[in-house]
C-alpha cells in the first residue's frame, strides 16, 4: 500500500471518529479554508403538474433549525447527556439549556444532520421541532 493510500485510509478512520456535531464544524471550517460550498447533488426530478392545479411548486429546505422543546422530568438526565455529546456543552450548561427549553440547539443544519439530532433527542426522551429555513 502506497503512502498516500495509507493516509487516506488514516484520515477515513480519524473522520469516522467524528460526531454529527463536529462533523459540521469540519465541513464549514473547510468551506471557509478553500472558499467553497458544500452541497449535495440531487437529480432533477420532473413532475407533471395535474390539470388546473398550482404552477409554483412547493420547495423543500435544506437547512434546519433545531429546537428543544420541552423534556419530561423523568428523562432529563439522558436529554442531558444528548445535548452535551451533540453540542460539547458542559454539564452546567448542558443541564441549564435543557431546564431552560424551549431553547435552540443548531441555528443551522443540513437536513440529515437534523433528523440525527432529532432522533437522539428523541430516544433519550425529549422534544424536538425543525423549521425550515
Amino acid at each position: 500500500m502506497s503512502t498516500q493510500e495509507q493516509t487516506i485510509e488514516k484520515l477515513v478512520e480519524e473522520l469516522s471518529k467524528l460526531s454529527v456535531l463536529e462533523m459540521s464544524k469540519l465541513k464549514t471550517a473547510l468551506e471557509d479554508k478553500w472558499g467553497v460550498k458544500a452541497q449535495a447533488a440531487a437529480a432533477p426530478v420532473m413532475m407533471a403538474a395535474a390539470p388546473g392545479a398550482a404552477a409554483a411548486p412547493a420547495v423543500e429546505s435544506t437547512e434546519f433549525k433545531v429546537t428543544l422543546e420541552e423534556t419530561p422530568n423523568d428523562k432529563k438526565i439522558g436529554v442531558i447527556k444528548v445535548v452535551r455529546e451533540l453540542t460539547g456543552l458542559g454539564l452546567k450548561e448542558a443541564k441549564d439549556l435543557v431546564d431552560g427549553a424551549p431553547k435552540v440547539l443548531k441555528e443551522t443544519s443540513p437536513k440529515a444532520e437534523a433528523d440525527e439530532i432529532a432522533k437522539k433527542i428523541a430516544a433519550a426522551g425529549g422534544k424536538v421541532t425543525l423549521k425550515g429555513l
